[in-house]
């Protein structure tokens, strides 16, 4: 009788399969999908580093900090830009509005702690400071700051604008507060 028991006993534990002779995961899938996991690593990294940025493809704020006038100053003393200028035409008799051609161009908008830069290059003066500063805007230009001419404005931000890029109807996330200007 114990040599039955003994032969059941033993029938169990070599029929019984180990992790490692299971097929799904033996030494060879695993490989394979090791292999697999690299390679799309390695083609992800491929086409993100051959992204072409030119003037008409602008896909990162990297791209629109590098081509902001004085990029350094900007980036450090305020924040980059594209400025887009146009014109309105506004006729009475009859009434209509004709837009001219938008034209875009690089920028900076300052922050209000650092308007002296523009003061000490002598490209505002202390009056306009005062002025722009009494209306709770900032001060942003187009245009190099040693250059001839420098496009410097008073602006304001717009507390409407919303990025609708962002803030989906839905979206879990909450809005991320900004650098206040």
């Amino acid at each position: 009788m114990r040599s039955r028991n003994n032969n059941k006993t033993a029938n169990r534990t070599t029929n019984k399969p180990s992790a490692f002779q299971n097929p799904i995961f033996n030494i060879t899938s695993i490989a394979i999908l090791a292999g697999v996991l690299i390679l799309g690593i390695g083609i992800g990294i491929a086409f993100s580093s051959s992204t072409t940025l030119s003037s008409s493809n602008v896909a990162t704020r990297e791209f629109i900090d590098t081509k902001a006038p004085n990029p350094e100053l900007c980036v450090q003393y305020g924040a980059s830009a594209m400025v887009m200028d146009t014109r309105l035409f506004v006729t009475l008799n009859p009434f209509k509005v004709y837009v001219a051609q938008p034209s875009m161009r690089p920028g900076c908008v300052l922050r209000t702690s650092n308007w002296a830069i523009l003061e000490q290059k002598k490209l505002v003066t202390s009056d306009q400071v005062r002025e722009c500063k009494n209306r709770l805007n900032s001060f942003a230009y187009a245009g190099d700051l040693n250059g001839q001419n420098p496009d410097i404005s008073c602006i304001y931000e717009n507390e409407d604008a919303k990025n609708y890029f962002i803030n989906q109807p839905g979206s879990v996330a909450p809005t991320q507060e900004t650098e206040r200007f």
